[in-house]
Order: structure tokens, then sequence, then C-alpha cells
């Protein structure tokens, strides 16, 4: 067990109930999620709440990639590389974060990582190329993990959220700029679908048992 397993294995149900205190939480779908083997975990963003929230419903160690500025503060920077995350440059060509990113799912780990790029306002956006490039170039299946609530939620106001995962899927896509775009749309689209379900939910008073869709 390596420092960022062990970290995530004390550190998972300590934030699932910190993150419960504050805003209640439902989770759907985990069952979803393979316990071993290369994985891509894609996620829609609004909030600095998002990662806790839906890391403490996952099963397995996840390796994030966050925005270079967040590993640039002195706190919170090293906080979340202690937690595995690995920094990228926004908007630049970072093929050393590439590499990286590559060998985590290479080796049989799961890349989690947010492909909007940016928090959202209110509901999912469009998706950069960078999760479905390093799907398809490493033959990895995909999960997404939708949230909702966490646009609403300030601290105290007990804003409920919840998080719904779907089925591992693959990109049938070539390795190519385009296959790359299709790959994004694809996984734009599952993001929105598990997201509507959730927004559905919500309007049901959140049942304590529910599939997202398949």
């Amino acid at each position: 067990m390596n420092r960022v397993q062990a970290a995530q294995l004390v550190g998972r149900p300590f934030f699932r109930r910190l993150v419960g205190t504050f805003a209640p939480l439902r989770i759907y779908g985990t069952d979803r999620i393979p316990r071993e083997g290369p994985l891509v975990l894609c996620f829609n963003h609004f909030s600095w709440l998002d990662p806790w929230a839906i890391g403490g419903g996952i099963p397995r160690t996840i390796y994030y990639v966050a925005k270079q500025e967040a590993h640039d503060t002195p706190v919170m920077g090293w906080f979340i590389r202690l937690f595995g995350t690995t920094p990228v440059r926004r908007g630049e060509s970072d093929r050393e974060a590439i590499r990286l990113m590559r060998e985590i799912v290479r080796r049989g780990d799961a890349l989690g990582m947010f492909p909007e790029g940016t928090r959202q306002e209110r509901e999912p956006g469009p998706v950069r190329s960078g999760a479905a490039m390093i799907a398809v170039q490493e033959n990895a299946p995909v999960v997404c993990g939708a949230i909702h609530g966490t646009q609403d939620w300030r601290f105290g106001n007990f804003h409920p959220v919840s998080v719904a995962f779907g089925e591992p899927f693959t990109l049938d896509q070539p390795r190519n700029s385009q296959g790359y775009r299709g790959g994004s749309e694809e996984i734009r689209q599952e993001l929105r679908r598990l997201w509507t379900f959730l927004v559905q939910m919500h309007e049901l008073g959140r049942p304590r048992v529910a599939i997202p869709p398949p």
C-alpha cells in the first residue's frame, strides 16, 4: 500500500461523514464502479465540495488531476498532493501531465477527471478532449459520475447533494483529434443523462434507493 492509497483509505470514510454533516449526501450506483483495473472516471463540476462528495462514494483509490493554481496554494497544494492529485496547466499543452495521466491508467489505476475543465454555474457544460484522449489511447473503460446540489450549496445552508454513477463504457473512437472530440461528446451526453436523473430524484425527495439509468 502506497502513501496515496493509505491516505484515501483513512480519509474516504472521514470525508464522507464530514460532507454528510454539512450537505446531506445521497449516492447512487457505486456498485457500477469496477473494483480493479484501468479506469477513467469523469465528473461534472460545480464546487470545490465536489471531489470530497464524490470521493466518499468510490470504493477504490482515485488519482485526480487539478489545475496548477490549486497546487501552487501552500496548504491546499500539499493536501491535494497527499491524496494523489496531479497538476495540469489549463489552456496549455502539458505533455508531462498527459504522460502522467496515461501512466496512471496504464498501471491499472483509476484516473479521476473533471473534463469540463472548470466549474460550471448551474448545469453540466461542454467537455474538453483530455479525458476522452486518455481513455481512447489506453483503451480504458470510462465511468461517469454526475453530481447535483453543490451548485446551490453554501457553508451553513445544508443544501442536499447527490451523486449518480453510470455503467462502464468504452469509447470506440479513432486515435485522432476527431475521435477525441467524438469521445468527449459521448462523455458529455452521459454526464447530462445522469445529472438529469439526479434532478428528477431531488424533485421526488431523493429516495434512499434508486437506480441510475443504464
